[in-house]
């Protein structure tokens, strides 16, 4: 697959790295975008990109690109994924797909229309660790399971990365920049929706929250508690309980591996280390989604996606919290 990036941020930076550890499997960087020529030149020399482009719209003409990575801020990733497809590309977005639910459904649909592939970059779908732990799961492993609580904080590096990370005008805040891997790992147990939810939340002088507790309420008397932060540093913990005992994963926005404990007393290891970093998992899904001819991933669904973006922006405004430009 021959890649184009959108964006040059951090996140930019890992997926570039990534791809540039894949050559031997047929993966190609080829070009990189940023509304400033200049940074996407340095971008370029520094991760050995070939060609840079001062304009998205310049990249997106490229007829070399096969597929793009979107990496701009979560406002533009609608506006710039329905770009690329409309100039003929592939579309692997990084996670929020969307600011909601409305924003997100009309560009599963052009994919359709146009014949490509489009996919959320939420990358933890495709971890084999949590691959084997849905597994187990599916094969009553712990029994029925009955409750799920996952954990995320972490400490801006700078008092600048924290405001760009808390920004109502990019559609941050801690839910939409974090939080989602909480939600999306819950509903990679449960796969159904909340039936209910009640938080606790604190809402910043940006409009955004930086802390959230939600109990979620899901079909079959099963439940959910998640704790999400930016300003506090909580550790990436998650655990699934079940009548027969429970997983425990240690980080699981990162997972390698999980613990299974039984009632019985009996404890078992799983490991499983990355190829590269984690986000090959998701790259390769791309080209095997591409090949079979597949407009989204049947691992990571267009439902899972609106299901999670559903629940976000439920919370969302419940909070009252509120981006730019929402109805």
């Amino acid at each position: 697959m021959k890649w184009g990036i959108l964006g040059t941020g951090v996140i930019a930076r890992k997926f570039a790295q990534t791809v540039q550890q894949m050559q031997a499997e047929g993966e190609m960087l080829l070009a990189v975008a940023s509304r400033s020529e200049e940074t996407a030149r340095a971008f370029a020399t520094e991760m050995g990109v070939p060609n840079a482009y001062g304009t998205y719209a310049a990249m997106m003409a490229d007829p070399e690109i096969d597929a793009v990575y979107i990496a701009t801020p979560n406002s533009f990733h609608a506006e710039h994924s329905r770009l690329a497809l409309e100039n003929g590309k592939h579309v692997l977005c990084e996670k929020p797909f969307a600011l909601n639910p409305a924003q997100a459904k009309p560009l599963y649909e052009l994919a359709r229309q146009k014949g490509l592939f489009i996919m959320e970059a939420f990358w933890i779908r495709f971890l084999p660790a949590l691959r084997k732990m849905q597994e187990l799961l599916a094969a009553g492993e712990i029994g029925d399971v009955r409750h799920v609580r996952s954990d995320y904080g972490f400490i801006p590096s700078s008092q600048d990365r924290g405001k760009l990370k808390l920004s109502a005008d990019l559609g941050t805040g801690a839910l939409m920049d974090i939080g989602i891997y909480n939600l999306g790992f819950v509903h990679m147990v449960y796969d159904a929706a909340p039936q209910r939810f009640s938080s606790s939340v604190h809402v910043n002088e940006q409009g955004t929250d930086d802390f959230s507790a939600v109990l979620l309420e899901y079909p079959k008397e099963r439940s959910a508690a998640i704790v999400t932060s930016i300003g506090m540093d909580i550790p990436r913990e998650a655990a699934i309980l079940g009548t027969l005992g429970q997983i425990v994963l240690h980080d699981f926005q990162m997972a390698q591996g999980f613990t299974v404990r039984k009632n019985d007393g009996s404890t078992t290891e799983y490991a499983f280390p990355f190829d590269v970093n984690g986000f090959e998992y998701e790259i390769r899904e791309v080209n095997r989604c591409v090949r079979a001819g597949l407009r989204t991933s049947d691992i990571l669904r267009e439902s899972d996606t609106l299901t999670v973006l559903e629940a976000m922006t439920a919370l969302r405004k419940s909070w009252g919290v509120q981006f730019p430009g929402e109805a």
